[in-house]
């Protein structure tokens, strides 16, 4: 069982507040009945509060398919055209404000940031003016201001301007007079949330999962590569990889197994868990487990007992596009797709079925995120244990490659060490080391990320970020699609303005 500090459901998030019965758990847009008049009045209140700032990151669960679908990595998949007609409209680019994932996150994100303003708006005292010291409250905040952050950074590079306030926890009536702030304006509050992360974190948590001072400056780095201030990303990324709190695992799929998790490469993943009693087919994605494990099994799948895999819903499918950009000798490819026809063919005792043709079926599996037989419980759709990896260090390596390429005095051999350092991993020699420099580097460097971190949740936003996306992707539409449409019931709310062209 993974004893970690992530809550596994609305449910429980709710039963947690046990000294306090008036809390319950309500979207970004209800009122909260619990005031800082009823709470925060202990430690304990402050640290159980903490908890539930976690929480809504395990609901942003459709942003990983949706990096890897909106891009020319994967497809939707499913049964048929109107099989989570969600995200068969993000694979076409036909999307309208209408998009029930697309609210969703939206929802989730905007949650967490209501909450993670709530301990903040009482962080010196309560709304009784009781303050509440106790050791490692600093470090507490730390925690705070990095998911208010992430919260953000995910809501920025999704919908570009978006609603920004921080000093306190928005109610009903606030949400109808909310207005889009510039995206430079939200990237300065991220900025300075990961700046006073990094402040007070610890380099080490002992319990896994919490975030530490080297999860904020990766984050931080990564949040000037997308603002393109490539010196300050080389330099913040620098304190990650001299700080030497983290190594390539040798085994390049292990890392995707659940003895993998948390591992020695890990910089943030997001927790899940399989004990959860709870499930609501109608809150799929909230925290029961994670739910993006069910949609990459493969349809109608059975076999013997030696046959590891589960079945599913055979969405989020890898294109043979990615499967041919591995280069022979790649290790990462068969840790990355799988190629189930050949997996059939390899293992006859296994006795394997399955349905051939899932909707625009490429043949492929998206093999690290693919279920696995008792890796489940209770509701087993629902209920999957695997971890989000969010940051590896091997992306943090990628990154400070790509930022002292781009810096404004290039350092073309740091860069190549940082490269070289992941393509050794990945074919087990040195035989495939880049010598090149400048911006064939550079284009070396987008691609690794693409092999490296294929699946992950990355590429869709790398290849806009990079001015690559219409090239790549197609019915990718320049001047529309770098951006996902705000969702209609937001602008009914509080009269947004539309991104271009929805």
């Amino acid at each position: 069982m993974k004893k970690y500090i992530i809550i596994s459901s609305v449910f429980l998030v709710a039963n947690m507040f046990v000294s306090c019965t008036k809390w319950v758990d309500s979207t970004a847009k209800d009122a909260y009945l619990v005031t800082a008049e009823d709470y925060l009045r202990s430690e304990t209140d402050y640290r159980t509060m903490e908890i539930s700032v976690y929480t809504p990151l395990q609901w942003l669960n459709q942003i990983v398919p949706i990096g890897e679908i909106a891009s020319d990595n994967a497809v939707s998949g499913g049964e048929s055209a109107s099989d989570v007609l969600d995200l068969q409209q993000i694979d076409d680019h036909t999307l309208t404000p209408v998009n029930g994932t697309l609210s969703d996150l939206w929802q989730s994100a905007y949650e967490g940031v209501n909450r993670a303003n709530y301990l903040i708006q009482y962080k010196a005292a309560n709304q009784n003016g009781l303050k509440v010291d106790f050791a490692g409250k600093e470090a507490l905040y730390g925690e705070v201001y990095f998911l208010r952050a992430y919260y953000y950074f995910t809501l920025v590079k999704m919908f570009g301007d978006v609603p920004l306030f921080v000093n306190k926890r928005l109610g009903l009536e606030d949400s109808r007079s909310l207005q889009r702030s510039p995206k430079a304006d939200v990237y300065n509050q991220i900025e300075l949330d990961l700046t006073n992360a990094i402040a007070v974190l610890p380099a080490v948590q002992t319990q896994k999962g919490r975030i530490t001072k080297y999860a904020a400056q990766a984050m931080l780095g990564k949040v000037y590569l997308y603002e393109k201030k490539y010196d300050l990303a080389a330099a913040m990324l620098e304190n990650v990889i001299s700080g030497n709190a983290y190594s390539l695992v040798a085994d390049f799929g292990s890392m995707f197994l659940a003895t993998g998790e948390n591992g020695p490469e890990s910089v943030f993943e997001i927790q899940y868990t399989n004990t959860s009693p709870y499930y609501n087919w109608s809150a799929v994605t909230r925290g029961q487990g994670n739910y993006s494990i069910q949609q990459c099994g493969i349809r109608g799948l059975t076999g013997s007992s030696a046959m590891p895999y589960a079945a599913g819903w055979s969405t989020n499918l890898p294109t043979q596009d990615l499967a041919k950009a591995y280069s022979a000798g790649d290790i990462r490819k068969a840790a990355t797709v799988l190629d189930i026809d050949a997996y059939k063919a390899a293992n006859p005792s296994f006795g394997i079925s399955y349905q051939v043709a899932p909707y625009k079926n490429t043949g492929l599996y998206n093999q690290k995120y693919l279920p696995r037989k008792g890796e489940t419980s209770g509701q087993i759709e629902l209920n999957y244990l695997n971890n989000f990896r969010i940051i590896r260090y091997a992306d943090v390596l990628l990154m400070a490659a790509e930022a002292n390429n781009k810096s404004t005095t290039a350092n073309d051999t740091k860069a190549q060490t940082y490269l070289n350092l992941v393509r050794r991993r990945a074919f087990a020699d040195m035989a495939h080391d880049v010598t090149s420099t400048g911006t064939t580097l550079y284009q070396t460097i987008l691609d690794e990320r693409r092999l490296e971190l294929a699946m992950e949740g990355d590429r869709f936003f790398d290849l806009v970020r990079t001015g690559q996306a219409a090239s790549k992707i197609a019915g990718f539409v320049t001047g529309k699609h770098e951006l996902f449409p705000i969702p209609q019931t937001e602008i009914d709310i509080s009269n947004l303005t539309q991104n271009p062209n929805y």
